[in-house]
């Protein structure tokens, strides 16, 4: 478990390369058989890595306790996406599901007797999961990715054609304010949100991935007036406060997982700065 701090625009401006990396970067989201979690004061959100072996992997009582609660899930809700093309089994409350690449899971707030495990641990599962306070119980759910209802957008003269796969969203499954869904770019298109974009009332985090060791995402991020940026490599994630826009382009092609939290759930609810306006 790892803890990070929310902080004010102006003392995010005044960081280096090293103390930017250090607020807003996640470097090593997942360890094979382990749980890694960072919990940020950015709308108290809980990035996780869960990647089961042969042992069942459960939520421990540090993750607990950084809620100050009994169980981590006492107070929460969570969704899933597998990006490895290894199947996982998660257990619920005595409801089992599998999920397999690409499809995700939605854990409603309650949920007592969480394990995660490989169904081939030669072929292991590699879940990316985000967790977010809930006031309300909803139903358990995966979601397919024909489920998550593929949305082409862009153009190859842009350089962001992509298909955007909303999973986690009020119009398909109700939630108390998790959103999450991946994006993957064509060959040839590297672009992701441009012209950029702010969510004031919502928090975002990102996980980039598929793409080979020599392949990295420049991100940008900031106020739009002070943009800064984050190297990013593959199967790391980034922290985007309100105030930031969250934009980039990588060296070639490549996928990400989105997920916020926040005021609303309203996919379109995004406060566009234009062109001219970025520095």
């Amino acid at each position: 478990m790892e803890v990070r701090q929310a902080i004010h625009h102006e003392q995010a401006e005044t960081l280096d390369t090293e103390g930017l990396r250090r607020h807003f970067l996640i470097e090593e989201v997942f360890a094979p058989g382990e749980i890694r979690a960072t919990y940020t004061h950015y709308d108290r959100l809980v990035i996780l890595g869960i990647s089961p072996l042969k042992t069942p992997l459960t939520f421990g009582p540090e993750l607990a306790q950084i809620a100050g609660v009994s169980d981590f899930m006492e107070r929460r809700e969570l969704a899933l996406i597998n990006i490895s093309a290894g199947a996982a089994r998660v257990s619920v409350d005595g409801q089992s599901f599998i999920v397999e690449n690409e499809e995700a899971l939605y854990i409603g707030r309650g949920a007592a007797d969480v394990s995660f495990t490989s169904v081939d641990p030669a072929r292991p599962a590699k879940l990316y999961a985000v967790s977010a306070p809930a006031h309300a119980r909803h139903p358990h759910r995966k979601v397919t990715k024909k489920e998550a209802s593929p949305q082409p957008v862009g153009t190859a003269e842009a350089a962001n054609k992509r298909t955007i796969n909303k999973y986690i969203h009020a119009d398909l499954l109700p939630t108390c304010q998790l959103m999450m869904g991946l994006t993957r770019f064509e060959p040839g298109s590297v672009w992701n949100t441009m012209p950029a974009h702010t969510h004031d009332r919502r928090t975002e985090a990102y996980l980039y991935f598929d793409m080979p060791s020599d392949r990295l995402v420049i991100h940008l991020m900031g106020r739009p007036c002070a943009t800064r940026h984050l190297i990013v490599r593959n199967e790391q994630a980034v922290l985007s406060p309100p105030w930031s826009i969250h934009s980039g382009s990588g060296t070639g092609s490549y996928a990400f997982i989105w997920a916020m939290a926040g005021d609303n759930q309203s996919f379109t609810d995004m406060d566009f700065v234009p062109m001219e306006a970025l520095k």
